[in-house]
């Protein structure tokens, strides 16, 4: 019994030190800007363990060098009440629930249609796959996310997500959230950040992109190497059009 208490306790106090680390770490983040993110130096491995040569574009750019109209339309895509929450957006949560939910009913129904022994219509086939998840986080998430964690999806790594987004707003502004996330986000492969992602796709500075531009960047972001190799996607560009509406309610922090 004293060696499972002992070894709870080693337990208990590696977890308390992890999270002090994480503090530390975010705490740096006022005054010093992060050199990578857990989830880039994950990608440039991945990068150059398959092809043999590291592809890495970033650069970065202070916030006031990154144009309005792209930190509009990645909070118009991403996150509209991003500067009204507290880093978890409870109804995005829910409708995101939601969505999933019907989705995965929806498969439920077409794979009973599709038994053994049931004849299923081409329409019944091509819905018959796994259901596409939705997901409810906020940009402070995805940033607590990309900045500390791997990509599994699990209890634990959900709630140490949770605890590192509230630590993010607790020390760092709105507008610093905004300026790391702007400045680390994926925008294709091994494209890192605004500035890069403006003269990779536009041959431009993050500054200088157009309305139109920073909608297009925006709507990428949560498949951004599946919609760099397809640039005239007709959803994209309509998607886009609809981001560049919603534009000029924003609030920027």
């Amino acid at each position: 019994m004293k060696a499972v208490l002992r070894l709870l306790g080693l337990i208990v106090m590696a977890a308390l030190v992890l999270q002090l680390y994480f503090v530390a770490r975010i705490a740096l983040m006022v005054v010093v800007d992060p050199e990578s993110t857990a989830f880039e130096r994950s990608e440039t491995w991945r990068i150059a363990s398959t092809t043999g040569r590291l592809k890495w574009r970033q650069q970065w750019v202070a916030y006031d060098d990154i144009s309005d109209k792209l930190k509009s339309a990645v909070i118009a895509s991403e996150d509209a009440s991003f500067v009204e929450h507290d880093g978890v957006d409870i109804e995005a949560l829910e409708k995101a629930w939601d969505k999933n939910a019907k989705a995965e009913l929806r498969v439920q129904q077409s794979a009973s249609r599709l038994q053994p022994g049931k004849s299923g219509s081409a329409s019944d086939k091509a819905i018959a796959k796994p259901a596409k998840i939705v997901g409810g986080s906020t940009i402070t998430q995805q940033l607590a996310k990309n900045l500390f964690l791997s990509g599994e999806r699990t209890l634990l790594r959900k709630g140490q997500e949770l605890v590192l987004t509230l630590v993010l707003e607790a020390l760092l502004s709105k507008e610093r959230i905004l300026e790391i996330y702007l400045n680390s986000v994926e925008w294709g492969e091994g494209v890192f950040g605004a500035e890069a992602a403006a003269r990779h796709y536009y041959r431009k500075p993050a500054s200088a992109l157009s309305a139109q531009e920073a909608a297009r960047l925006a709507v990428m972001l949560p498949r951004p190497k599946y919609f760099e190799t397809r640039p005239n996607s007709p959803y994209l560009a309509a998607r886009a059009a609809t981001i560049a509406a919603r534009m000029g309610g924003v609030e920027l922090p």
